[in-house]
């Protein structure tokens, strides 16, 4: 599975982006999907994920009621709405796939693939 994430951009505090991540490959349909970003000197942390099965979501608690994560099977695509922005959201974001979850979605090491990432600035 090859992914190519996009969207990323400076975005004013409070204002919204929306990031793309199109996967490769006919096991789409199959693989869990997550987004990860990692700030400036710091390390990888994760944002949110979905599954494939019942497409429950799961999301980290900075970005729980800003942040939507959606996936559309037909079209191989997963995506992450981030609303109300704050400068805190500042980070390189990379998408994830993972053909199994052993443990927690949270997890970057249950992830077998990832994306190139995209940046994303959010200004005061």
């Amino acid at each position: 599975v090859q992914l190519q994430a996009s969207g990323g951009g400076s975005v004013r505090s409070g204002g919204s982006l929306g990031l793309s991540c199109v996967a490769s490959g006919r096991t789409f349909n199959s693989i869990h999907m997550g987004w990860f970003r990692q700030a400036p000197g710091k390390g990888r942390e994760f944002v949110a994920a979905i599954s494939w099965s019942d497409g429950n979501t799961v999301y980290a608690e900075p970005v729980k009621g800003r942040f939507t994560i959606t996936r559309d099977n037909a079209e191989y695509t997963t995506s992450l709405q981030m609303n109300s922005l704050k400068p805190e959201d500042t980070a390189v974001y990379y998408c994830a796939a993972a053909r199994y979850i052993w443990s927690d979605y949270a997890i970057d090491t249950e992830y077998d693939y990832w994306g190139q990432g995209t940046l994303v600035t959010v200004s005061s």
